[in-house]
């Protein structure tokens, strides 16, 4: 019984492949966008805040680290899911 349910998960209607593509094509925004925020966020204060010993911009290295980490722990799952995705 389980491989007929595989197998019917497999075989999508056209809907599902709709919704495979768009996921595709948002891909590169779902990875990129947090990428960058969080890497403009720890500049702004390496520039900001150490360089000058201001120490009121730690908050803003806070944020850019969780963004950073919570984006390559969910990323990276996620690429490999579509990755496997296509090869099926």
């Amino acid at each position: 019984m389980k491989n007929s349910e595989e197998k019917s998960y497999v075989n999508m209607d056209n809907k599902g492949i709709k919704n495979i593509r768009t996921e595709i094509l948002l891909t590169p925004l779902l990875v990129i966008l947090p990428l960058v925020v969080s890497f403009l966020l720890i500049y702004d204060w390496f520039i900001r805040g150490f360089s000058t010993g201001n120490s009121a911009y730690d908050g803003e290295l806070m944020f850019g680290v969780i963004i950073l980490l919570g984006n390559l722990l969910f990323d990276v799952p996620f690429i490999k899911s579509l990755i496997n995705l296509k090869k099926q």
